[in-house]
């Protein structure tokens, strides 16, 4: 193992913005360490801030730990050039100046994964749409990024344009929402191997730097469980508040309670709107008059009522959901029944946001 074969494994580095021209071709690898502690990779960035430098970073981070024989440590460190431009905001200068247009920020959160939290999000995203909302939809699953393939805008790559001291991202637009997404700028199947910190950092930069505009609503699709990005979100983001969103069995909604726990919590103390019970009875297609609760009976309206929050709405299990997930043409779009319960659900989180 050596710096030209350390070399050309980093060729497998992509830039988006540039043509995919990878990092080695680009100029940005300033160093390769070898030694008895490991294999330690400089990048050069400019003074002008990349806006996708922790994504480089973690990509880069990736790559030495898919190629290196195990056991052996390896880092990434980052250098600024001094020819470059006069400086520009970093990630830690960011601030809500795009955000100011916004009326509602609404995090999508869930106690748990696998509960169609993302499929919600961007349903109830092109209910809100349909409705003569201005909406937003920023994919904060940085670990799972879903929405470019929810939306079939996979491949798309946004653009960037100077704004206030600092380069913004122009959000991808169709359905009449503005998305942004991690996936955006990942490979697909490229596992994000981040630590927290810069998990939470590449959320800021989702969120801070876009160029959002004027917005109704900002819908901020949330990792499931509680951890460092919602603390991040609750204490960087300026958020009107959280919905959660459940299936009505009991596993499930033990893990509600500790989302609600932490929205409430004197350290983050966000209002929750209220509850979204998904998945809440199956009912075929051919015989849309018939009722299964598969999954549990109104767990979502009990538990609603224990915490005594609004039940904002219950999406029947239906197979135009998932089809519409899959083809990227979500069901909100339709004519259906499903696509009348996330309009509902748009009506009921609008009339809960300006309370």
């Amino acid at each position: 193992m050596d710096e030209k074969q350390i070399r050309e494994w980093l060729r497998e580095v992509k830039h988006p913005a540039m043509q995919d021209k990878d990092i080695v071709e680009l100029g940005m690898v300033e160093a390769i360490e070898t030694g008895a502690q490991g294999v330690t990779v400089t990048l050069a960035f400019p003074k002008r801030k990349d806006p996708l430098a922790n994504y480089l970073v973690g990509a880069t981070r990736a790559t030495l730990i898919r190629h290196l024989p195990a056991g052996v440590e390896s880092s990434v460190q980052t250098v600024v050039r001094e020819e470059a431009a006069p400086k520009k905001k970093t990630v830690a200068d960011l601030d809500d100046t795009q955000l100011k247009g916004i009326k509602h920020i609404i995090g999508i959160a869930s106690g748990k994964g696998g509960v169609g939290k993302s499929t919600v999000a961007v349903n109830l995203a092109c209910a809100l749409a349909r409705q003569g909302y201005r909406v937003g939809l920023a994919d904060a699953d940085v670990y799972g990024p879903s929405v470019p393939t929810m939306t079939s805008t996979e491949g798309a790559q946004p653009d960037a344009v100077e704004g206030d001291g600092v380069e913004l991202i122009l959000p991808i637009e169709k359905y009449g929402v503005k998305w942004m997404s991690i996936g955006y700028f990942a490979p697909r199947g490229q596992a994000l191997i981040w630590r927290g910190p810069m998990a939470c950092n590449a959320l800021k930069q989702m969120i801070l730097q876009v160029a959002w505009g004027e917005l109704d609503f900002l819908l901020i699709d949330m990792p499931p469980g509680t951890g460092d990005i919602h603390i991040t979100l609750a204490q960087d983001i300026p958020m009107t508040g959280a919905i959660i969103v459940t299936t009505p069995q009991n596993v499930a909604l033990a893990d509600v309670e500790r989302g609600i726990d932490l929205f409430r919590n004197k350290n983050v103390n966000r209002r929750i709107l209220g509850l979204v019970e998904n998945m809440a009875w199956f009912t075929p297609a051919e015989h849309p008059e018939e009722k299964y609760f598969i999954f549990g009976r109104e767990g979502g309206a009990k538990m609603a009522a224990q915490a005594g929050l609004e039940l904002l709405g219950q999406i029947p299990l239906v197979q135009g959901i998932r089809e519409g997930g899959d083809s990227g043409e979500p069901a909100a779009l339709g004519t259906g029944p499903e696509a009348g319960a996330f309009l509902a659900l748009a009506a009921a989180l609008a009339s809960q946001a300006t309370k």
